[in-house]
């Protein structure tokens, strides 16, 4: 889909003053993903800025502090206004400064509307269900909040000529790699966020894995650590894994100059469960996270990594 420039509207910023907004707001919430965007080439690094604020805004209609102190029903509403305004914008209406650089992404790197409306539907999902009966329920929460994550992404990051070049080639599908990625970025947050999320009364591990440790939901809300718990969290992060691991068949279709940055927020990432576990699985008490210095020494590592296909 290719639209036609939309016409400033009043008090909207300059496009080059909104995408520095949204470099801006990136690199206070989302330091590890920052640093992988920067390996990438101006353009590309814009437009993934973009798509990151609007994601975090969507997110922030149900997880901002604010949001917390409102009705469902309150919610409801702003997530159907939401979706309204979406709509609007992929028609070419804009009215702020993120409307602005988003029309500027959607028309140079034509996005899937149904994955933006994807992710509204999963911050529906947390108004009403606070637990999830088995995996098959999380994938599906994980697919609407993450995965459609990998398909806005997916034509910024484009392909890599020598796939698509020869006459016989054909063209690869990106998006299952790009879907399993986010996947695996949700899981590993939820993993981190176990603590956290137990006070806003959210258990996102599945209930039948609860149950196959023997750890009860009253002991997770309590922040219990004992060897139930730490196997409980030892398969979690297995999985988590495997998620990762599909992934990464994908990246090397990616352009070249997009195989450094996602190899480097993958492994960065993915180094968030190694984290956990240097924690020995206390997420109720601490914040696992990849100290900076080991981020640095993780660059050239990916570099390697990424200059083989």
């Amino acid at each position: 889909m290719v639209l036609s420039p939309p016409a400033p509207a009043l008090g909207v910023p300059a496009l080059e003053q909104a995408y520095e907004d949204c470099r801006v707001e990136t690199e206070r919430w989302a330091k590890t993903f920052y640093l992988g965007t920067l390996l990438m080439p101006p353009a590309k690094r814009r437009a993934i800025w973009a798509i990151y604020v609007w994601c975090r805004r969507t997110d922030e209609l149900m997880d901002s502090p604010e949001a917390q102190a409102l009705p469902v029903a309150e919610l409801s509403a702003r997530l159907d206004a939401w979706e309204q305004r979406t709509r609007e914008l992929f028609a070419g209406q804009v009215r702020d400064g993120l409307d602005r650089v988003m029309a500027d992404v959607i028309e140079n790197y034509p996005q899937p509307l149904e994955a933006y409306l994807e992710m509204i539907e999963g911050q529906r999902m947390d108004l009403a269900k606070h637990r999830y009966s088995d995996f098959a329920e999380l994938k599906q929460y994980c697919f609407r909040v993450a995965g459609t994550v990998g398909l806005m992404t997916q034509e910024v990051m484009g392909l890599d000529p020598a796939y698509t070049t020869a006459p016989w080639s054909e063209r690869p599908d990106t998006s299952e790699a790009a879907v399993a990625l986010g996947i695996a970025n949700q899981l590993t947050n939820i993993l981190r966020d176990v603590g956290e999320d137990r006070g806003r009364g959210r258990i996102y591990l599945p209930q039948e894995d609860l149950q196959r440790f023997g750890y009860s939901e009253a002991e997770l809300m309590a922040g219990t650590l004992n060897d139930n718990w730490r196997a409980l969290m030892a398969f979690q992060l297995e999985r988590a894994r495997e998620w990762f691991a599909r992934s990464e068949a994908g990246v090397r279709w990616l352009a070249p100059d997009a195989r450094w940055p996602v190899w480097t927020s993958l492994r960065l990432y993915r180094g968030i469960l190694d984290a956990i576990e240097r924690l020995n699985y206390d997420v109720f008490n601490h914040r696992a996270y990849v100290p900076r210095v080991g981020k640095l020494m993780d660059l050239p590592l990916s570099y390697l990594i990424a200059q083989a296909r």
